[in-house]
């Protein structure tokens, strides 16, 4: 089964997921979301997986600074903000074969392997 980490290496939580998939014998696609961001095709595919909305997947912080907490946009809305602004798109995210999981927690990537 094919295995994709959408990662930030500065972030402990993508690191320690990605630390989980290796200790199994995982050897994952990683894609360094902030240097090769989603289109936002791609993100709706993950939110579809996920089975999470947009406003579901919006980092507060780094969400509000890029104006993507305005409850009046719509998901097509959020979604290309989402693609336009990674670092405000929650990490990792992790899919293993027609699955997708948030792993936040870390431990939390378990339920779809």
């Amino acid at each position: 089964m094919k295995v994709t980490i959408y990662h930030n290496p500065r972030c402990s939580n993508s690191r320690q997921t990605l630390d989980i998939l290796m200790s199994r014998g995982i050897e994952p696609e990683i894609v360094e979301y902030l240097k090769t961001p989603p289109s936002p095709q791609e993100i709706k595919r993950l939110l579809k997986l996920m089975g999470k909305t947009p406003r579901q997947v919006v980092r507060l912080k780094e969400g509000a600074e890029a104006g993507l907490n305005d409850p009046a946009l719509s998901d097509d809305a959020l979604v290309d903000g989402l693609s336009r602004h990674p670092q405000a798109l929650e990490r990792p995210i992790v899919v293993a074969g027609n699955k997708a999981a948030l792993a936040r927690p870390p431990e939390s990537v378990l339920s779809i392997l």
